[in-house]
């Protein structure tokens, strides 16, 4: 029981580590000095870090449900 919890654990924590990187990398195209004053400012570098994590957190939510909801199907029949 507890050895699953810790299984899930690590899934979860890589899924999460995986879409941090691929949001990071994504969001680097995204052009938000049309948006802030002064893009190279710690004001502006802290909304890029915020927005990330937002988006991360969005993103691996929709695919740990995903695949949660996935796995219940077998329980359908």
């Amino acid at each position: 029981m507890l050895q699953d919890l810790g299984q899930d654990a690590i899934f979860n924590i890589s899924v999460t580590l995986a879409v941090l990187i691929l949001v990071w990398w994504a969001i680097q195209s995204f052009k938000f000095d049309l948006f802030v004053k002064d893009p190279e400012g710690p004001k502006a570098k802290l909304l890029m870090i915020l927005v990330t994590l937002a988006l991360t957190h969005l993103v691996s939510q929709f695919v740990l449900n995903y695949f949660n909801w996935s796995l219940m199907l077998r329980h359908l029949l």
